[in-house]
Parts: C-alpha cells; sequence; structure tokens
C-alpha cells in the first residue's frame, strides 16, 4: 500500500464504471488494505466505489457492509447505503 493519498484514492475508484465486470475479490482486497483510515478522501472514494457497485450488485455491497461494518468510517457507509 502506498503512502500516497491520491495513488489509495485511484486504486479505490479506478473499477468504479465497470459495473458487473467489476472484479469483485480485487475490490474487497483493495478496500480492506484501506480500512481504518482517518482521511476523508479515502473514506469518501470507498463510500463512492461502494454506492456505485450497489446499483448492479446490491446483494454484495450489503454483504461487505455488513462483514466490515465495525471498520468501516460512518462517511463510507453512508456514502455507500444511498441506493440500498
Amino acid at each position: 500500500m502506498s503512502d500516497n493519498l491520491w495513488l489509495r484514492r485511484v486504486a479505490i475508484n479506478f473499477q468504479r464504471k465497470l459495473k458487473e465486470k467489476t472484479n469483485t475479490e480485487l475490490l474487497e482486497k483493495i478496500i480492506c488494505n484501506n480500512l481504518g483510515t482517518k482521511e476523508f478522501f479515502i473514506n469518501k472514494a470507498i463510500g463512492w466505489i461502494l454506492r456505485e457497485y450497489s446499483k448492479v450488485n446490491p446483494a454484495w455491497v450489503r454483504e461487505f457492509l455488513k462483514k466490515y461494518e465495525s471498520k468501516l468510517a460512518k462517511l463510507s457507509v453512508r456514502e455507500a447505503s444511498k441506493y440500498l
């Protein structure tokens, strides 16, 4: 994992437009590498990618939120849950 905030943010968001082609295994790994951060832009990016993916696969996002709810920032959960 990079110390560069913007590189980490790009890594989180790079699959945002892939919809059903999203690699969920990779997505989960990248998000998990960034859990526990207090960095606003990282937590916002986590929420955005999950929100976008929830339009395609809401069940996966619900399960992800449930699995990691204690480690996710409230901002990430709020953004991710927008369409659930």
